[in-house]
């Protein structure tokens, strides 16, 4: 008889360099702003690759289907019924913008132009598709507002609340003026949302290589195409959406962009105009506000329209058809995108072939697994965050996990974030790979890592130009805040969900992030050579893919999360005493304990339930000797049919070998990083263990009936799997967050005036220090006292 497929090992040999630079240079070497005929192009790529690869026929028509029509609407809500895979392209239609005339001047006292700024970047042929492309996207921002701007220079460091702040108490007075900031801290939008709130004009953005660390001229090394630093006339383009309101289409927040949809206004998007400029720009501008600072002039002009942009999802049906593992990566891009996006695309792209390869030799998963390229990702999780107000029941009720991947490599550190019900999965999935150049070290490893350019100094730079304020857990994974795919998912349905990518350092080759020297040849020279960390991201996402679909019980490890919560509790309360704030947490604190309790006898028994129902399928083997491999064959098959579920040990040679993250055992324990009894007697972050707690005798006496005691065992795992899933769907609130309702997950959100970075326990935090409202925040420790007694009721329901 053929031998049956082995997911994990198969699947690391799919994956090359050879192949993911093809990917790459498909993808990347010609512009593909979303709702642009590039952008067209590179879904049907993506569709004709998921055709391919899982052998899905083709029709005399391609299944392209306006978003809302009948046929859409299908596609999504018979996924749970289909028996084959298939592929298909939903077509939303946003309000989008594009640059038409833009202009920076300097105004002399009779108001003629004393300087004009070179907006566009400017690319040699050294680098070829810089140089052809250099100005077919304009600079510019996504979202902006059309209009013109006259006003003196105010300089606002990085733009943040506090800065504006600062400046506001020296007396410093915006009204009608124009803005500078320089890139780093925060999400661009943001900048100009504080701007605006004080009377600004206008607001100028530019790159400053004091945020580069050690890789700049300054420091010896040449400027990029010549060498690794910042190019001079590099722009950072970008959407201005005030993302940690509400992401998505502005004009259709909560429901989805429908070609024929009712629209708003749109709420979360400027009143006055911006323009993002080089370094080159920002220099003389600088030296005008020490200097004469005579008035600027700003004109922004757009064309903004509705727009058809294009998600392409592809579905591998599983066993158990109603729990769906979804992996999603964007495809859009500013320019050319050879790191954001499509060093993630290739990544994917590898993944895909790795599972048409298992398809391929007749495998099939536990789950479902759906893929899927989102569209319009840079001007605002647009998308995404669509197709889930487009599907929320849906997506509620099926789908168990998210895997995002938005930029696969940038750099040479590991970088990873996760909802803490994952944390332990995403740290233990990149320890089983190795790390792409030193085989002696881990995937994992390589989260200490950092590039290798000191220059003549070693100054790091300031450093304040990372994104967000979110501290890493025990295990090293930040909390997710915005700023790509996951976050429809995570904060407004409840979705567990995580990314890993390969970031830059202040000692990498500078990334030029959404400019147009973000090309094939800056990835192939400078990014990643050889594109070796492409292939390990792409191993690591097709390991989390296939762990999470494969597993019997889902990897969630709700102890460590009940334990992050108190965590957080802690950090409010240090906040709470800071400001004096007069809240009573008791409440709140004790509910987190009972939680924790509650998850603990959980754990015992995923212990329980998995170790019955393993023993029950040993037995049954042993029962049958290898003569009777069809007899037994059969009766797995009639109950996969009865209950929609199968565990790797019924799949011959099937099973992950050693790669199970449901079954690890060391000396008989249970891996004490998998949420599985007894780790959290062991955990030593975690002493906590309640004494006097009895663990559930489950069952209570030895079977007699192996089919009616392997029903009864896989019952208990469904029921176990449902409980985990509910876990991070509990703290969504139907009232979400003040002022943002958008969002409704009470654990974690974007910082409201950060926008990428986290904040946990959002509402709370918020209430104390941004609102200051004593009587608010005791409401929202009720609230969420509410919520975390519901999760620990279902726990052990």
């Amino acid at each position: 008889m053929r031998r049956r497929p082995q997911p994990t090992d198969d699947h690391r040999t799919i994956p090359n360099s050879a192949n993911a630079i093809a990917a790459s240079r498909k993808y990347a070497t010609k512009p593909h702003l979303a709702g642009s005929e590039g952008d067209l192009r590179t879904a049907m790529y993506f569709f004709d690759l998921l055709q391919r690869e899982f052998s899905i026929p083709k029709s005399c028509r391609d299944p392209i289907y306006p978003a809302g029509s009948k046929a859409s609407r299908n596609a999504t809500l018979s996924i749970a019924n289909l028996t084959e895979p298939a592929a298909w392209i939903d077509v939303y239609y946003p309000i989008l913008n594009t640059p038409l005339d833009r202009s920076l001047e300097i105004l002399g006292d009779d108001g003629s132009t004393v300087w004009k700024a070179e907006l566009e970047e400017s690319a040699d042929q050294l680098d070829d598709d810089a140089h052809t492309y250099a100005d077919s996207v304009g600079a510019w921002h996504g979202l902006s507002r059309d209009g013109q701007a006259e006003g003196r220079l105010i300089y606002a460091n990085y733009g943040t609340k506090s800065d504006y702040d600062e400046l506001v108490e020296k007396g410093v007075d915006f009204t009608g003026a124009i803005v500078l900031v320089r890139y780093g801290r925060l999400f661009r939008g943001l900048k100009v949302k504080r701007a605006q709130e004080l009377g600004a004009a206008g607001i100028l953005i530019y790159s400053d290589p004091q945020d580069d660390g050690t890789v700049t001229e300054k420091n010896g090394y040449a400027a990029y195409p010549h060498g690794p630093a910042r190019n001079p006339t590099s722009v950072q383009r970008g959407s201005v959406q005030f993302i940690s309101m509400y992401p998505g289409d502005p004009t259709t927040p909560g429901y989805p962009a429908y070609e024929n949809s009712t629209r708003t206004n749109g709420s979360n998007i400027p009143s006055i105009p911006s323009l993002p400029i080089s370094w080159a720009n920002a220099k003389v501008l600088l030296d005008e506000i020490e200097s004469k600072n005579r008035p600027v002039r700003l004109i922004n002009h757009v064309d903004t329209k509705v727009t058809p942009i294009w998600n392409v999802m592809g579905v591998i049906p599983g066993h158990i058809k109603d729990e769906v593992v979804l992996v999603g990566n964007h495809r859009d891009a500013w320019v050319l995108g050879a790191a954001d996006p499509s060093s993630g695309t290739a990544s994917v792209h590898e993944l895909v072939r790795g599972l048409g390869a298992l398809l391929e030799e007749g495998w099939k998963p536990l789950r479902t697994i759906v893929i899927a390229s989102w569209d319009g990702e840079e001007y605002g999780l647009v998308g995404s965050t669509e197709w889930g107000e487009d599907f929320p029941e849906w997506i509620q009720k099926h789908v168990v996990a998210y895997v995002n991947l938005d930029s696969a490599v940038s750099g040479s550190r590991l970088r990873s974030a996760a909802s803490p019900l994952l944390a332990h999965f995403i740290r233990n999935t990149a320890k089983d790979l190795p790390h792409p150049t030193d085989p002696k070290r881990t995937l994992w490893d390589a989260t200490s890592d950092r590039g290798q350019l000191f220059g003549e100094s070693h100054d790091m730079g300031s450093p304040g130009t990372k994104v967000g304020t979110e501290v890493a857990d025990s295990f090293g994974v930040r909390p997710l805040g915005s700023g790509s795919d996951y976050t429809v998912f995570l904060q407004r349905l409840g979705i567990s969900s995580m990314e890993a990518g390969f970031g830059s350092t202040h000692s990498d080759p500078v990334y030029h992030y959404h400019s147009v020297f973000d090309s094939e040849r800056w990835q192939e020279v400078y990014g990643d050579p050889g594109f070796v960390k492409h292939v390990a991201i792409a191993k690591n996402l097709g390991l989390q893919t296939l762990r999470l679909a494969d597993a019997l019980v889902l990897p969630f490890n709700t102890t460590h999360y009940a334990f992050e919560l108190e965590s957080y509790l802690d950090r409010v309360e240090v906040l709470a005493a800071a400001s004096s704030a007069a809240v009573n947490f008791i409440p709140l604190r004790a509910a987190i304990k009972s939680l924790q309790f509650a998850s603990l006898e959980l754990d015992a028994e995923k212990f329980a339930a998995e170790r019955v129902l393993n023993r029950y399928l040993r037995k049954w083997r042993k029962r049958h000797p290898k003569q009777k491999k069809n007899r037994f064959r059969r009766f797995i098959r009639r109950l996969k049919r009865f209950f929609a579920i199968e565990n790797q040990e019924i799949q011959e040679q099937h099973e992950m070998k050693g790669a199970d993250v449901t079954a690890h055992k060391t000396n008989g324990k249970v891996d004490v990083q998998d949420g599985r009894w007894p780790q959290y007697r062991q955990h030593p972050h975690h002493p906590h263990w309640p004494t006097g707690l009895s663990w559930p005798r489950w069952p209570p006496r030895k079977p007699h009936h192996v089919p009616r005691k392997f029903i009864k065992a896989v019952k208990a795992v469904r029921k176990i799997n449902q409980k985990l899933v509910s876990f991070e769907r509990g703290f969504i609130h139907e009232e979400g967050i003040k002022d943002r309702e958008w969002f409704r997950h009470l654990g974690v959100a974007p910082g409201k005036w950060l926008g990428y970075g986290a904040t946990t326990l959002p509402a709370l935090t918020e209430a104390i220090t941004i609102e200051k409202d004593i009587t608010l925040a005791n409401y929202e420790v009720r609230r969420l006292t509410e919520v975390v007694e519901k999760i620990a009721a279902a726990m052990r329901a």
